[in-house]
């Protein structure tokens, strides 16, 4: 009997193929699978399990699908269904590795692969939530290193250091297990277990490899020796680590080989990351970083469809939660968590986020996962990017469990919850780093008064007190324009600490809200117009010659969410015309002079914000300058000279 009737045989397997994401492709696989292997012909009608697995797999994963077609015995893994119902743990998977009589390289690689389709498809079948998934990938490979370091047999005591995601036990299908190498003695033998070490996890064979392993995190890069004592690497993060360094061993613990040496590593860098003085510098820094990475994907114009580097990407949440942890955890050794999620609730539960942004978080990160989860099986290759081409997308959605509805296809209900991600997660970065500080300001923080002065200096405001008047100014009161500001307050002190003078921008900021009805004006705008809002604030960080003349003509700022407006270059004779224009109607002449003064004023608020704002280059700035001199000096002229005498 061939393939094709033993399939249509079975109702239940024909059940299974067309409710699944992608009927047509599993047929093919199952088919090519059952001519391979017929014996699996009667587990996929008997064995309700198989069956699922076989039927998740092919719509999934190209490669899983290849790798039990060349060999079916992986799909041992998945015949008890009880095991595929409880999560692993890493004394379970060692006990699991131990059990191969003559364990070597090539059955670590191929324990490794019936291990991740295990893993997958208790993630495919909803066994697993996306937690537990990072865990158990995380267990395997932490298994994975022991085992490739017991099989080189080290000669020296040394000690493996998961960084990342493998430090944070939430690895994707497709990480990179980031490693440090720590050992004592001999160096030239340390290198030699290291480099054995890395050569059994990562070279590629027939049977795959066990994890891309990676060492570039460690002192020097790939120019630095693979392996260094603890002195060593005292010495280079005293001397010479830059603060992405110090940020990534946020995460690192031991994972394997000597614990004694591992445990005496720690001790040395834990008070290296979380020292007793909290470095604005190294915020800013660490900001600055984010925001280049930001920069690149605008560039590339993929910035909506970036799982991870995309604005309200899975790198908001971990940037912010990480920069959380270094500005609080050095006197909060609560939040020091390497686990993204783990540290997100410890920082709500110390009061340092809201308890509704921490769950808010939680659900976004979740969903970003398991999206990249699901690129990342497809072919086992790293990928953070949505596909561009419709057909792939709507398969991604039916792979991620959505289904065409009446009101809107699969691909439309996913690209929807998408969005709504995106843009919840980009408003709470955007404001997490200082509702604690405005609460302590208020009186009602779980901060002290000394540990928020601290850290506000950490992103650039070195008056507190006059950050806390001026934020009293805003905020204080119960009208619906203090209420608008209130909440606004976060998201803009953000932006004036990104400015070149975060304490200026405040107090010029309210000085530009003086009075009830500006107040009124410009919260309604700053709640309207968030680009106007932001600008606003460069602006007054900036200059306070800016500052001063944005007071004067607070209408201004509403011009300032207007690119067209911005890029305009007005001529000569357009300023010319402007200014005979505004001073038409005025009648004597003091009342002119006040009037080209004004015109100059905003023509010179115009031309600096342009400048500021990067809508102009050096030399077209000087060129509008100098238009403006020649169109004031023409008017004045024509408009305040006497007129001639009668003859």
């Amino acid at each position: 009997m061939n393939a094709g009737a033993t399939r249509r045989e079975s109702a239940d397997l024909d059940t299974a193929i067309e409710r699944s994401a992608d009927a047509r492709t599993a047929r093919t696989l199952i088919d090519r699978l059952v001519e391979a292997h017929p014996e699996i012909a009667a587990d996929l009608e008997r064995d309700a399990t198989v069956r699922d697995a076989v039927v998740a797999i092919a719509c999934t994963s190209r490669a899983l699908s290849s790798a039990i077609i060349a060999d079916a015995s992986l799909l041992d893994a998945v015949r008890d269904a009880h095991d595929l119902t409880n999560e692993l743990t890493l004394d379970a998977y060692r006990a699991r590795w131990k059990a191969h009589v003559a364990p070597d390289a090539g059955a670590l690689r191929r324990w490794k692969r019936r291990e991740l389709l295990r893993i997958a498809v208790r993630d495919l079948l909803g066994f697993a939530e996306m937690p537990e998934v990072g865990r158990e990938l995380s267990e395997l490979a932490q298994v994975c290193l022991e085992a490739a370091l017991a099989l080189v047999q080290p000669e020296v005591p040394l000690t493996i250091i998961g960084m990342g995601k493998l430090g944070g036990r939430e690895l994707n299908y497709a990480s990179d297990v980031d490693v440090l190498f720590v050992h004592d003695g001999d160096s030239d033998r340390a290198e030699r277990v290291a480099r054995a070490v890395l050569s059994t996890m990562s070279t590629p064979t027939e049977d795959g490899i066990v994890f891309r392993t990676d060492a570039n995190l460690r002192p020097e890069g790939r120019q630095g020796p693979l392996s260094r004592t603890i002195e060593s690497y005292t010495t280079y993060y005293d001397e010479w680590a830059l603060t992405w360094e110090y940020q990534a061993l946020v995460k690192a613990r031991p994972v394997a080989g000597d614990d004694e040496l591992g445990l005496r590593f720690m001790r040395v860098i834990t008070p290296r990351v979380w020292p007793e003085k909290l470095d604005p510098d190294a915020i800013r820094e660490i900001r600055a970083m984010k925001e280049r990475a930001e920069e690149i994907t605008e560039r590339q114009g993929i910035s909506d469809r970036e799982l991870k580097r995309g604005r309200g990407g899975i790198r908001d949440i971990e940037f912010a939660v990480q920069l959380l942890q270094l500005v609080h955890g050095r006197d909060d050794d609560s939040v020091r968590s390497t686990n993204t999620l783990d540290a997100l609730h410890e920082l709500a539960e110390g009061g340092y986020i809201d308890h509704d942004d921490a769950e808010r978080l939680d659900r976004a990160y979740r969903f970003l996962r398991t999206v990249e989860h699901r690129l990342q099986l497809y072919d086992e290759q790293q990928t953070h990017l949505i596909p561009s081409d419709v057909p792939t997308r709507a398969r991604l959605a039916r792979v991620l469990g959505y289904r065409d509805s009446p009101e809107r296809t699969a691909r439309e209900r996913f690209e929807a919850e998408h969005r709504d991600h995106q843009a919840a997660v980009r408003r709470i970065h955007e404001r997490l780093f200082f509702a604690p500080l405005l609460e302590t300001l208020a009186g009602t923080g779980a901060l002290s008064p000394e540990a928020a002065e601290e850290r506000l200096a950490a992103f650039g405001f070195t008056d507190v007190e006059r950050t806390r008047a001026a934020v009293r100014e805003l905020a204080d009161g119960l009208t619906r324009r203090s209420r608008v500001m209130r909440e606004l307050l976060p998201v803009i002190l953000g932006w004036l600490s990104e400015t070149p003078d975060p304490d200026l921008g405040l107090l010029q900021l309210r000085r530009l809200a003086e009075g009830p009805a500006r107040s009124a004006s410009l919260a309604i705008t700053f709640r309207d117009s968030p680009g106007a809002a932001e600008r606003a604030c460069h602006l007054l960080g900036s200059s306070r010659v800016v500052g001063e003349a944005l007071r004067r003509h607070p209408e201004f700022v509403d011009t300032l969410d207007d690119d067209d407006t911005l890029a305009a270059e007005p001529s000569r004779a357009e300023l010319v015309a402007d200014a005979f224009g505004t001073l038409e109607w005025r009648g004597d002449e003091e009342q002119r002079r006040e009037g080209l003064r004004r015109f100059k004023r905003r023509e010179l608020l115009r031309i600096a914000t342009r400048d500021l704002l990067g809508y102009a280059r050096l030399e077209t700035t000087g060129s509008e300058l100098t238009a403006l001199a020649e169109a004031c000096l023409e008017v004045a002229l024509a408009s305040l000279r006497p007129a001639s005498p009668s003859r």
